[in-house]
């Protein structure tokens, strides 16, 4: 009998099949050569760079018995079941104040689930058909969504999860577009911070490649960091309230350089290097000239080449021994543009100086170097358990802590 990854494969293909008989010989003389993605500037000319794209995202959920879940690897004592599946495309992941767990999606899903914290984990769809609804936030019983273009705000959200009504547009200003425009949230002191990413893979960004906060009402826009390429995950150190980032590398300068880095933000109008400086000390081949790495903010530490470093929480639970309270938990989604696969969950200490060490902590996500999971994002539940959003099999598994045996 086909397993579901094996039908969501052949779905995958078929839909590229489709597609190619579409584009018959009738119309060849017809079309204009297709202008070249973003991703794909700078991509070497050589067969294996060619046949490298980002891995496509599959348009059902993978079967919860065919999940990984037995096969992820964890320290003694730590345990992980699945906690919801059927969760196409689940990416983002907040909580409100009555319970319900708030997860959005990005390429294939177009909507924003509730899932109850206690009892049945199915996914009611709450806002349905908005691309890239990948930012979310919880704040003062308000769910802040954020799509490639605007910034919203759904009220008195776990009230009206039927029918949660037209939203207030707090910001329609943001850029749009496809490369790096999805949007991370997160609220502090009654501040909204977000990014605009890199509009390319390798380009002058302009007013792009930024993190930015604004008051709730959308006044105040300012600029926090530059020179950051991609970030999709971030949060607030506990007690310094500074704010710690991951940062997606470019592409195309090798399979093993840059790193992706693990950034924090200590003072103002810091850069962070992009697009002339990569992992704190490359200088780029077509940026780099006349500049120095010396003149941009070190990375923290580096996240491994191309690891598609995504979410990012610290650990605030109590019940996961006392190593890891104040650690962060990082995303590690794992590379499209490297030969060998990798992806895990990991997590890192602060040094106190600037600086952080980083290890893995549950890994499984790769078999024989395909993908059967890819961990997105993040959310420590009031139980002190950790919960893990994957976008590739849509599912959210639940990591606590058993004690050592």
């Amino acid at each position: 009998m086909m397993n579901s990854r094996d039908l969501r494969r052949r779905v995958a293909v078929a839909v590229a099949a489709m597609a190619a008989v579409t584009f018959s010989a009738g119309t060849l003389a017809q079309q204009k050569p297709e202008e070249e993605p973003g991703w794909a500037k700078g991509r070497p000319k050589t067969e294996a760079a060619q046949r490298m794209a980002p891995v496509p995202a599959f348009p059902i959920p993978t079967a919860a018995a065919d999940l990984p879940t037995k096969g992820f690897k964890l320290p003694p004592g730590f345990k992980v079941e699945t906690w919801a599946s059927g969760v196409l495309d689940a990416r983002g992941l907040r909580q409100g104040a009555k319970g319900t767990v708030f997860v959005s999606t990005l390429f294939v899903g177009q909507k924003i689930y509730a899932i109850p914290e206690k009892g049945s984990k199915e996914a009611k769809t709450i806002i349905d058909k908005m691309p890239y609804a990948a930012g979310i936030e919880y704040h003062k019983g308000a769910l802040y969504v954020a799509t490639h273009k605007q910034i919203l705000r759904y009220d008195n959200i776990e009230s009206q999860l039927d029918n949660p009504g037209q939203p207030t547009v707090l910001y329609d200003k943001l850029p749009g577009g496809d490369d790096h425009s999805w949007k991370f949230l997160r609220i502090r002191n009654d501040k909204l911070y977000f990014a605009i990413g890199a509009p390319c893979n390798i380009c002058d960004p302009g007013d792009y490649a930024k993190i930015y906060r604004m008051s709730l009402d959308s006044s105040g826009i300012e600029t926090l960091a530059s020179g950051v390429r991609n970030t999709v995950g971030f949060d607030f150190h506990p007690k310094t309230g500074q704010l710690w980032f991951t940062d997606n590398g470019r592409d195309w300068m090798s399979e093993d350089v840059p790193n992706d880095e693990l950034n924090v933000i200590t003072g103002k109008d810091q850069h962070f290097g992009y697009p002339f400086c990569h992992q704190g000390n490359i200088l780029d081949p077509e940026f780099g000239w006349g500049k120095s790495c010396k003149d941009t903010r070190k990375p923290a530490a580096l996240l491994g080449p191309h690891a598609g470093a995504l979410g990012l929480v610290y650990y605030t639970g109590k019940s996961f021994p006392s190593k890891y309270q104040g650690a962060m938990f990082i995303a590690r989604h794992g590379p499209w543009n490297r030969t060998v696969k990798y992806a895990d969950v990991a997590v890192a200490w602060p040094d106190g100086k600037g600086g952080a060490k980083v290890e893995p902590f549950m890994t499984g996500f790769v078999k024989d170097n395909q993908y059967v999971g890819r961990p997105a994002d993040f959310l420590v539940l009031r139980d002190g358990s950790l919960l893990v959003s994957d976008d590739h099999a849509g599912a959210i598994y639940r990591i606590s802590y058993a004690g050592a045996k």
